[in-house]
């Protein structure tokens, strides 16, 4: 059966007491409407449509960067989440197959839930929720899995108040039917909106058989607030740090460890404590990270160690056995299998051959003030310690810089490049310097 996706991201979220659409705000490096459309795309929906609203421009060029295939509604008016899929619906008119409407402030609905929403058999299928504290949320009346109303708390007898199973809106209907259902709905109430969950009560008089989904609560976590976007934040990394134990990697200190959503690392790595993971990292199996280090957008091959205190940014590319240890950091840099760039050092706009060492302070001057330059350094070169390497420059295979040079000149292969002063030595002269300043000092000490 084909599945298409529709997530709900319109509404503007006062509560947050932010400028930026609730949807925007981050957790584990990604917007929440990231999350959403990553837990919906386990589904291989055939189209993904989101509705947008409050900052609309931001919301579609976020969804675009995270998935480009994404359609676009608009709902420049928020009535109602019924009014809201009806926009929704109007992007895939011809759609033929199963319909899931998710949130885009509802991060954690995992996979197994909505492949279980889309293989019931029912007409419409509701996702609810076994709540510790049902408070003011919806109720779903059911006998066991059929589901007969959905009651809103203000409407509820003290009888259904009781009822502990809640309604989390997510919902899963065939495209015909939520269509025909939609465009049914009535705005007859205190607030003038059209109430997705009013579908229910049209299906059920049609005849339709409506059933409930259930899940864990923590699940159907919508963040509404600054503090619940922090508590999402400490759910995602425990998910996160649980998936990546199971999955063989060993980390010294858990808890320490922080991924992104996209975030992948292979089995037997090892991660030391203190870690930042930015999007778009790779690390592959038999790597190992050291303590305090941050990365993002970059690629680990196997065998290579890390930091500790490192920074990786973006574009960065290590092959095999590449070491980079404490305090050097690497912006669009591709460096060959057995690179070792030790301490203290800067490779920016970089191409780095195999087996080259680079010492300690090197720093590729990469940036006129106006445009960005490239640096080329061939195969089993060795860049002495202090070396400036004035881009665009070439250093050919098997050359040498002498330590504190700067570099302006493409250096053949083979060749050594010294780029420094002369030193010139005067004997004594440090002597009669410390003398003078001394009496100098003295002079004025007295003089106060």
């Amino acid at each position: 059966m084909a599945v298409a996706l529709v997530v709900l991201a319109a509404g503007q979220g006062t509560r947050m007491n932010s400028d930026l659409p609730k949807v925007l705000h981050q957790i584990g490096g990604a917007p929440l409407v990231a999350h959403a459309l990553a837990a919906g795309g386990r589904l291989a929906p055939e189209k993904s449509v989101v509705v947008v609203g409050h900052g609309a421009e931001a919301v579609a060029k976020a969804v675009a960067k995270f998935d480009p295939e994404a359609e676009i509604a608009y709902q420049p008016e928020q009535l109602g989440t019924g009014h809201a899929v009806a926009q929704a619906l109007l992007q895939i008119p011809s759609f033929e197959g199963k319909v899931v409407v998710l949130y885009g402030d509802t991060p954690f609905i995992r996979p197994e839930t909505l492949e279980a929403l889309t293989e019931s058999t029912a007409d419409v299928v509701v996702l609810g929720f076994e709540a510790a504290d049902p408070g003011r949320y919806g109720r779903l009346v059911a006998t066991g899995d059929r589901l007969e109303r959905i009651v809103e708390y203000k409407d509820a007898t003290e009888a259904e108040r009781a009822i502990t199973l809640c309604n989390s809106g997510v919902i899963c209907c065939d495209a015909s039917l939520l269509a025909l259902l939609v465009r049914e709905l009535k705005n007859d109430n205190a607030a003038g909106e059209y109430y997705l969950t009013d579908i229910i009560a049209g299906a059920r008089e049609k005849g339709y058989v409506a059933e409930v989904v259930r899940c864990a609560e923590e699940e159907t976590l919508g963040i509404n607030t600054r503090a619940e976007l922090a508590r999402a934040e400490s759910l995602f990394q425990a998910r996160a740090r649980a998936e990546a134990l199971e999955n063989g990697v060993t980390m010294v200190d858990p808890a320490t460890v922080y991924f992104a959503l996209d975030t992948w690392i292979g089995r037997d790595v090892v991660l030391g404590p203190n870690l930042v993971f930015g999007p778009g990292v790779t690390v592959e199996s038999g790597a190992r990270i050291e303590a305090f280090c941050h990365l993002a957008d970059c690629h680990i091959s196997r065998g290579s160690t890390i930091g500790p205190f490192a920074r990786l940014r973006g574009g960065t590319e290590l092959a095999e056995d590449v070491h980079i240890g404490n305090f050097v950091e690497l912006k669009n840099a591709a460096l060959g299998e057995g690179v070792k760039a030790g301490h203290l050092s800067y490779l920016g706009d970089a191409v780095v051959g195999e087996r080259t060492n680079i010492g300690a302070g090197t720093v590729t001057c990469n940036y006129d003030g106006v445009s960005k330059h490239r640096t080329v350094i061939g195969a089993n070169a060795f860049i002495g310690s202090d070396t400036m390497l004035v881009a665009p420059v070439t250093v050919g295979d098997g050359a040498l810089t002498g330590s504190g040079s700067t570099i302006t000149e493409d250096v053949p292969a083979g060749a050594l490049a010294l780029g420094r002063a002369k030193q010139v030595t005067k004997p004594g002269l440090a002597t009669k310097l410390f003398e003078m300043l001394r009496a100098k000092k003295a002079a004025q000490g007295k003089g106060a």
